[in-house]
C-alpha cells in the first residue's frame, strides 16, 4: 500500500519483520525509523488536514496540490515523507540484491549501459546528497534514470515515476552505519534493493 486513498492515513505495516533484514538493517534501526519516524509524518499530516478538503484526496494527490506552496509546506513535508517512507520500506527486502529480472535488466542495459553504471550513478547520487534527501530511480516515459531529492521531495511532483528509492537521512541508517553513508549505499544495493517490486513500479508506469 504506497498510495493511500484517503484520510486520515495510517501508519502502513512493513512488508516485513523488523528482524528480517539483519545484518543489513537492525531491528533497533526500523523500531525508530518505521516506528517512530514514520508514524511522527503519519500523525503530524492528519493534524494538518483535519477539516480539510485534503482528508478526502489520495496521498499523491495531496502531494501534488500541495508542492510549491509555501503556505502548504507543512503539509506537503508530512504527506511526501509518509509516501516516500512506504515506498522506501518496500524498496528494499530480505535477501534482496543480486540479479533484476530479463526486463529489468534489459531496460537497465538500454539506459545505463549496464548495472555497474546504474549502480555507480545511483550510488554517487545518494552519497553526493547533501544533508538529508533521497535517492531514486525512476522511469521518465522513455528508461530509467537516476535522481536525487532534497529532505521531503519526490519525483512524481516532476511527472516521473519512481521504482526504487533509497532514504539518506541520517536516522535511516546512523545506527547500523554510523556516518559510513557510502557502505550502507553499497549495502543497499547489494544486499536489500527488491527488483521484483521495481519490476512492477515499472509496469503500473507503462500503463499510465
Amino acid at each position: 500500500m504506497i498510495d493511500q486513498e484517503k484520510g486520515p492515513f495510517i501508519l502502513p505495516n512493513l512488508p516485513y519483520e523488523k528482524k528480517a533484514l539483519e545484518p543489513y538493517i537492525s531491528e533497533k534501526t526500523l523500531e525508530f525509523h518505521h516506528g517512530k519516524h514514520h508514524q511522527a509524518y503519519v500523525n503530524n499530516l492528519n493534524a494538518l488536514i483535519e477539516n480539510t478538503d485534503f482528508l478526502q484526496k489520495n496521498l499523491e494527490t495531496v502531494i501534488k496540490e500541495t508542492f510549491g506552496k509555501p503556505d502548504k509546506a507543512g503539509i506537503f513535508n508530512n504527506a511526501a515523507q509518509v509516501w516516500n517512507h512506504t515506498f522506501y520500506w518496500h524498496s528494499i527486502k530480505p535477501n534482496g540484491g543480486g540479479s533484476p529480472s530479463a526486463k529489468i535488466a534489459a531496460l537497465i542495459e538500454s539506459s545505463f549501459g549496464s548495472m555497474d553504471a546504474l549502480k555507480d550513478e545511483f550510488s554517487k547520487a545518494a552519497a553526493g546528497q547533501f544533508g538529508s534527501g533521497w535517492a531514486w530511480i525512476v522511469y521518465d516515459g522513455k528508461g530509467l534514470k537516476v535522481t536525487k531529492t532534497s529532505n521531503a521531495e519526490n519525483p512524481i511532483t516532476s511527472g516521473m515515476f519512481p521504482i526504487i528509492t533509497i532514504d539518506v537521512w541520517e536516522h535511516a541508517y546512523y545506527l547500523d552505519y554510523q556516518n559510513a553513508r557510502p557502505k550502507y549505499i553499497e549495502t543497499f544495493f547489494n544486499h536489500l534493493i527488491n527488483w521484483d517490486f521495481a519490476e512492477r513500479c515499472y509496469d503500473r508506469a507503462v500503463l499510465k
